[in-house]
């Protein structure tokens, strides 16, 4: 008998953990834009001999956009800051050198900043309604 009632207080227990309402997140919280860390993107395939851009090999799908601002990581903590393109071939993407050295081999990042949701534009028909001065409301006595 001890069993069962005790089975049954954590049944019970269990499912009051639903009764209570989940804290909702706040405006501010949905819309803010939420930063990600550095995710490894690719590997630096190859360098031209005039070592002023390289060649990206990604793993797996990545969308390059022009412009972006990449990192790479090497061994002996060797760093370098790269800027995509926008030039790709098949799994390879181009970037210019910035700063820093990198050699073949040498991982590339990328750090993602979501952009935040627009806000949605004021319209004739979600604006209130204009109420007019009290001195031009006529009285009915």
């Amino acid at each position: 008998m001890k069993s069962i009632s005790g089975m049954l207080c954590l049944g019970l227990a269990v499912c009051s953990c639903g009764w209570f309402p989940m804290a909702k997140k706040t405006e501010e919280e949905t819309t803010k834009p939420q930063a990600e860390g550095p995710k490894l993107v690719g590997r630096i395939a190859s360098i031209p001999a005039d070592r002023r851009f390289v060649l990206i090999q990604s793993y797996g799908k990545w969308t390059v956009e022009s412009d972006r601002i990449l990192t790479t990581r090497g061994p002996e903590e060797r760093t370098a800051n790269l800027k995509t393109t926008g030039e790709i071939l098949g799994e390879f993407a181009a970037a210019d050198l910035q700063s820093g050295t990198v050699e073949v081999g040498d991982a590339v990042y990328s750090q993602h900043t979501a952009k935040p949701a627009p806000k949605p534009e004021t319209t004739e028909a979600t604006q209130a309604p204009e109420i007019p001065p009290i001195e031009n409301v006529q009285k009915n006595n």
